[in-house]
């Protein structure tokens, strides 16, 4: 990636793996050892502030980050790796590893206040710890990053009529600042960094939550927007009132690339202009995937990194490691995505066309 020199570079969250404690050898498929270097702080699940930047300090220590990091400016959102797996504010945490301390509002404060710490942020006095932010590129481009932790409902499984706090995902203040900002962009191509996919399906696995509970937007019954799906109909709706064109949505969580293409003709809510959905990742975890997918909006998966039942959690010495490149031509204004692995051998690519030109 630092090869390619790019302007910048947007993390889409889940930048260390708070919960991940790592063993010094891990056996493989294949009958070899992964070796992991252990930190005291990688030894444990974080609790205390300590542990938190101590998460974030043990990825500094790669030479490769240290030099992409010293050359490429980042656009830093957060998930849910970064506190523990799929929490949600006031969410108390039930198994034995939190036991020193079960609040994931306490533990998501200390992860924020490390990850400011050791990235950097432009940081509004009135809004110090605020992760949802924009940024202007020029006449080209502007960048919507979102946060989906701070201000969501508890899981659930995600099928409530109405949009009430329970169905919350963005939330009514940074849904309206979002409608605003975009609203207000003069750029061609508005790219919403979304730490979370639309239509992909992540249900929330941990022994502490009732099985049939959703982590992410959709909700996997194919039908008309329920629950979390409100919000994005909400937003869908408001674009194509206002004729707002060239959005395009990045993000990643799950772990291998993916392109998909969103048409009203395909979907259950048909009010909204077509757009794309790019998916990247994981730079360095485990690879496994892919996920199903909710037919709400209409996606049509065009590419995905990785075959229809493969073996979870892949090591990264079998090369299944995945990023997003993206190109404005400055003439035709055309944008051009690729996904590529971790060699820069391009897998997908699509060129774009602004609407409207």
């Amino acid at each position: 990636m630092r090869q390619l020199a790019p302007d910048f570079f947007i993390h889409s969250g889940d930048q260390i793996y708070a919960d991940g404690v790592l063993q010094p050898e891990v056996p493989l498929s294949d009958g070899s050892l992964w070796r992991n270097v252990v930190t005291e702080a990688k030894s444990h699940v974080a609790i205390t502030l300590e542990d938190f930047r101590g998460n974030f300090a043990y990825n500094l220590m790669d030479a490769n980050k240290q030099r992409f990091a010293s050359e490429v400016p980042f656009l830093v959102q957060w998930d849910d790796h970064e506190t523990r797996n799929n929490w949600y504010p006031s969410q108390i945490i039930g198994i034995d590893a939190y036991a020193e301390e079960r609040s994931a509002s306490l533990l998501a404060a200390r992860a924020n206040r490390a990850r400011f710490e050791y990235n950097p942020f432009r940081i509004s006095p009135a809004n110090a710890d605020r992760v949802y932010r924009s940024l202007s590129y020029g006449p080209l481009l502007d960048v919507f990053l979102l946060d989906e932790r701070s201000y969501r409902g508890p899981n659930s499984p995600n099928l409530q009529p109405t949009l009430d706090a329970d169905a919350a995902f963005l939330a009514q203040e940074q849904l309206q600042w979002l409608k605003r900002a975009l609203l207000h962009s003069p750029a061609t191509w508005k790219v919403i960094a979304s730490d979370m996919p639309l239509s992909l399906l992540v249900p929330d696995g941990n022994p502490d939550v009732p099985p049939g509970t959703w982590e992410t937007w959709a909700n996997g019954d194919d039908g008309v927007p329920r629950g979390r799906e409100l919000e994005v109909m909400d937003l869908l709706a408001f674009i194509h009132a206002h004729d707002i064109k060239n959005i395009v949505w990045v993000t990643a969580d799950v772990h291998y690339a993916s392109a998909i293409a969103y048409d009203p003709g395909r979907a259950q809510f048909a009010t909204f202009k077509p757009f794309w959905e790019f998916v990247a990742g994981p730079l360095n975890a485990g690879t496994f995937g892919p996920n199903s997918i909710d037919a709400t909006f209409g996606p049509e998966v065009k590419f995905q990194s990785v075959p229809a039942g493969m073996l979870g959690n892949r090591p990264p010495t079998e090369g299944l490691q995945f990023f997003g490149y993206a190109t404005i031509d400055g003439t035709s204004r055309v944008l051009t995505v690729s996904l590529r692995d971790l060699h820069n051998n391009v897998l997908y690519t699509v060129d774009i066309p602004p609407e409207g030109a």
